[in-house]
């Protein structure tokens, strides 16, 4: 069975979707997207990136390009033609098609694209037993990395750094040494005292909704959440650090910048956080 796209209100054969050429989110990366995970049939944490979507919608005035209430029926919708029990599902909205010019245009509507993908559990679950690799790149985005938006240039050429030199993901560093994210994912480490550490999200850092999950998850497990930053060197000298998104969970950090985080290998903490993640988290019937 081919994929299946949806595409301002017709489900399209993924291979055929398509936008016009002067969508602003094409033309000027003019618009804001959330991924959620979908696992064992269920979407994760749906309500808490569709608030995401609509304050980011919010800080760039984008209309709703539908009612909220039927946005995840769209989403549900696009995972059940997919078939996906395991994987994500992406929304992604722009201002619309317009003729190209910076200001905002009048009377033109919001484009939507959502896709849905399966994906393996088992590979991340593989991936979490010998845990990731990371590097440090220098602070280069703009200053509302808050909003979730398609404007990721700074993001694409960070991990591709990542991936030359063999690592996974790379982490933005500001001047004074301070690690802020990832360039997909929010970034933690665990003191020497088992304290979970990761930097507040008022500014300067994506609210990540599996970051604000795992905080729930820790209360759970009893664990201790201290939001404040740190350094690279902090937390090379750190008992665990691990990273959090919609598409790895709490992932186990063993390496950065070429040096082990403790003994170089997956910390029991993360570990715990990982396993516990889906019983925690929000589960809506895909």
């Amino acid at each position: 069975m081919p994929r299946i796209a949806y595409v301002n209100g017709r489900y399209i054969v993924h291979a055929q979707a398509a936008v016009h050429i002067e969508d602003r989110g094409y033309q000027f990366a003019d618009g804001v997207y959330e991924v959620c995970e979908v696992a064992r049939g269920h979407i994760v944490d749906m309500p808490r990136h569709l608030a995401r979507l609509k304050r980011s919608l919010k800080e760039l005035s984008i209309a709703w390009p539908v009612s909220e209430g039927v946005l995840p029926m769209l989403l549900r919708e696009v995972v059940r033609r997919n078939h996906v029990v395991n994987g994500l599902v992406y929304v992604q909205v722009t201002r619309g098609v317009a003729s190209r010019d910076f200001v905002f245009p009048a009377n033109t509507n919001s484009s939507l694209v959502i896709t849905a993908r399966k994906a393996d559990p088992a590979a991340a679950a593989k991936r979490a037993e010998t845990g990731i690799k990371v590097i440090t790149v220098p602070e280069n985005r703009w200053d509302r990395v808050d909003i979730k938006s398609t404007g990721l240039l700074p993001n694409v050429l960070a991990k591709q750094k990542a991936k030359e030199a063999g690592a996974q993901e790379a982490w933005f560093v500001d001047a004074d040494g301070t690690v802020k994210e990832g360039g997909s994912s929010n970034a933690w480490i665990v003191t020497r005292d088992g304290v979970l550490v990761t930097r507040p999200a008022e500014h300067g850092i994506l609210r990540g909704i599996t970051r604000t999950t795992l905080f729930d998850v820790a209360a759970k497990l009893g664990l201790k959440i201290e939001e404040r930053g740190f350094s690279v060197a902090e937390a090379k000298a750190a008992r665990e650090a691990f990273i959090s998104s919609a598409t790895t969970i709490a992932m186990p950090v063993v390496e950065i910048d070429g040096a082990p985080v403790a003994n170089g290998h997956p910390g029991s903490m993360t570990l715990s956080l990982r396993q516990a993640f889906f019983d925690i988290a929000e589960k809506s019937p895909a």
